[in-house]
């Protein structure tokens, strides 16, 4: 992609609204913006790393043997109903009538959809278990949206179900599934800590969220050092001394960016769905829920990966791989630049390419640094009086240059790592 054509305006001011490090950067490097309170619109850069993100997920949730389904966002007040969650959910749904003065509400999670459509196709324990997963958007009445993308009203979540004939086989994949959220968060960049948590609104006897420990994040956890224990306050209260070894307990602030849930039998017995069991009595299926905010995963990665010049992309997740610098208005430059951007795309590498005449070299490098891809290459006047292109690594300070003899050699390699 030329910059030149890139549908983006970076911004050199911080906006006035934005307090979150993720929100300025986002905001300054035009990845997004803000439609209403608590609703973002993803422009080409945001989109590009939503994208990358909703990969990562979807892969480890089909390793995990899930399958995919896209269910809708308008929900029939019947089924919240059944589980008397209609006027019990915390938020509050968003509720409205259609023309025939039907009562529905917007999906802010799904499990009576799903659970209406199980019900439906299971009679026996040789259909259990399976798991269901979809990547969708998810309607939160929230009474305050703040810090960006880190709690809005309207975003695209991941939440995958699985049903089980035991409590015992639920557990053995809820394990797995840690595993994979482990996994996730990793190939985007980051370090979660698993943490006891309330189950809210959602329901379920075992609950862990997945807590990134950030300046940034509104819920505070306590952190043991010496066994690993950890909870959010809200299921311990402040206690001082680790339940588990009574050690002295760290504070912090954390945000959460995976929530999992031992459902039990909450929604079968609500909703009426039971299995025939090996004897032929009836039993009720036993349920787990697990979810993953894509916008609030993708603002946490920022908040994980900057520095004080901009954003800081792990490679799986950054919206090139390359960022492809032609410096000065020479003709020499441009025609290396454009060389090198016909190679590295024939190598199928995904290049932004700075070929605008309209900036100056202190543009374009506050640029690069702010948008963050993992890579940049600089082709100059003084780098080509050496038959050598700049090369730098966006996570450090050091600048390495390269004969174009030996670029196809070295890039490979370099590409990796980055």
């Amino acid at each position: 992609m030329k910059q030149s054509q890139l549908f983006a305006k970076t911004k050199k001011e911080t906006p006035k609204q934005a307090v979150a490090i993720s929100h300025k950067y986002l905001i300054k490097g035009d990845f997004i913006e803000q439609s209403i309170s608590g609703v973002y619109r993803f422009l080409p850069l945001g989109f590009l790393v939503l994208k990358k993100i909703e990969k990562i997920i979807r892969e480890e949730m089909l390793n995990l043997g899930a399958q995919e389904v896209y269910l809708p966002a308008f929900q029939d007040k019947r089924l919240w109903e059944e589980t008397k969650r209609w006027n019990t959910m915390d938020p509050p749904l968003f509720k409205l009538k259609d023309r025939h003065n039907k009562e529905l509400a917007l999906g802010s999670t799904h499990e009576e959809e799903i659970v209406d459509i199980v019900r439906k196709r299971i009679n026996s324990y040789q259909d259990l278990p399976f798991s269901l997963f979809q990547i969708q958007n998810k309607f939160r009445n929230e009474m305050r949206a703040t810090g960006g993308l880190l709690r809005t009203r309207e975003f695209l979540m991941k939440d995958l179900y699985s049903f089980h004939t035991t409590k015992e086989d639920l557990l053995v994949f809820y394990e797995k599934v840690k595993k994979a959220y482990f996994k996730i968060f990793k190939r985007c960049g980051l370090k979660p800590v698993c943490v006891k948590a309330s189950s809210g609104s959602i329901g379920g006897k075992i609950s862990n969220e997945f807590m990134v420990i950030s300046e940034a994040g509104e819920d505070k956890i306590l952190l043991c050092k010496k066994c690993g224990f950890g909870a959010n306050i809200e299921v311990t209260g402040k206690i001082k001394k680790c339940p588990q070894c009574k050690s002295v307990l760290e504070l912090k602030n954390s945000v959460e960016v995976g929530h999992i849930f031992c459902l039990g039998t909450k929604y079968s017995k609500s909703m009426n769905v039971r299995y025939k069991d090996k004897d032929g009595k009836d039993k009720f299926v036993v349920m787990g829920c697990y979810g993953i905010g894509l916008p609030r995963l993708m603002a946490v990665i920022v908040e994980a990966n900057h520095d004080e010049y901009g954003i800081m992309w792990p490679r799986e997740v950054a919206p090139f791989q390359v960022h492809l610098l032609a410096l000065e208005k020479n003709q020499k430059v441009y025609r290396k630049s454009r060389e090198l951007y016909k190679k590295l795309s024939e190598m199928k590498i995904k290049v932004l390419y700075d070929d605008r005449k309209d900036k100056s070299i202190g543009e374009k490098f506050a640029d690069c640094d702010l948008i963050g891809i993992p890579l940049r290459i600089v082709v100059s006047e003084k780098t080509l009086k050496k038959n050598s292109i700049e090369v730098k690594r966006r996570i450090e300070k050091k600048v390495k240059l390269i004969k174009l003899t030996q670029f196809n050699r070295y890039f490979r390699r370099l590409i990796q790592k980055c």
